[in-house]
């Protein structure tokens, strides 16, 4: 095993766990949102708790890793990066998926990795080899088999169009977050990274969504809504965004946005665990092509070898 490939290893790793909590997440996110809508409570409390809860977790848990000083042009950087990543993207994609039913949500996350591979040939100068653009295509043909095998058609009526713009907005700010951020993720650890951009999203989001939280009845609720809340924001999002800037230091955006493909799998596998879903020859062959496609652009050139 040369050099290189260990040191991309713990990204691999990184990106890989990262969508499966949050493919982990769509079905428990829905039970949530299903719960909102019959009881009359907004849909933006659950990004605005996922990122006041996993905000005060990472400035908990700054209290016990090392101190880094951070320039204010960093922090200005981060403030942006925070926008991007958290406050647009959490709150575009969960009020979308309100809107919109788990397919049309799913199938508009494989926008993610081809949106991000424009953006870095764009600004990073990345070579789009046909290696890269073909992983790409094969692991979008794969996710999206895979999702529509369930028998369930996009829907086309104007309040799923909207829940559909909001979904694909989210995906493009995120293609955003991963190819303009990507250098200052290496110059600090995850915690103070995310201290940081978790405390500006909450900084411009809070204020319209804070009185909303305030009214909301939470000792009220099932027991298992409130879990469903929890594996959102520590789980699905206090956990994730601790891993995601180990894939962004050691792998291109690229390749970090190609694990998206594995969500749709984890999904179908949830399914047929609990019994909802069956597995035959066609989603067999969506799995390969994922799997293919996230090993296509792993293997595809940078810019520095190509």
């Amino acid at each position: 095993m040369n050099n290189n490939i260990k040191q991309s290893l713990p990204g691999h790793a990184a990106m890989f766990l990262c969508n499966v909590l949050w493919g982990m997440m769509s079905p428990i996110s829905k039970d949530a949102l299903n719960y909102f809508a019959t009881h009359d409570i907004s849909p933006v409390i659950l990004p605005s708790l996922r990122m006041l809860g996993a905000g005060v977790c990472f400035w908990i848990l700054s209290l016990f890793t090392p101190h880094e000083h951070v320039p204010r042009a960093d922090k200005m950087r981060l403030f942006l990066a925070g926008l991007l990543s958290v406050a647009l993207n959490q709150n575009l994609f969960v009020c979308g998926v309100a809107f919109t039913s788990p397919i049309d949500a799913s199938v508009i996350t494989t926008l993610l990795p081809i949106a991000t591979m424009l953006l870095a040939a764009v600004v990073l100068r990345e070579p789009i080899s046909h290696l890269k653009a073909g992983g790409v295509l094969v692991g979008m043909t794969g996710a999206v088999l895979l999702i529509l095998s369930g028998g369930v058609g996009l829907s086309l009526d104007h309040q799923h169009a909207l829940g559909d713009i909001m979904c694909m907005t989210a995906q493009v700010s995120f293609a955003c977050y991963l190819v303009f951020f990507r250098d200052i993720m290496g110059r600090y650890n995850p915690v103070t990274l995310m201290k940081w951009m978790f405390l500006s999203a909450s900084i411009v989001v809070l204020p319209f969504t804070g009185p909303t939280i305030y009214r909301v009845d939470f000792a009220a609720m099932p027991t298992p809504i409130l879990l469903d809340i929890a594996y959102v924001v520590f789980v699905a999002t206090f956990v994730t965004f601790l891993l995601v800037p180990i894939g962004q230091k050691r792998l291109r955006p690229t390749v970090v946005s190609a694990y998206n493909y594995v969500q749709p799998v984890v999904a179908t596998v949830l399914s047929l665990i609990i019994g909802v879903a069956t597995f035959g020859w066609v989603k067999a062959l969506a799995v390969a092509l994922v799997f293919t496609g996230v090993i296509m652009v792993t293997r595809s050139k940078a810019r520095q070898n190509s």
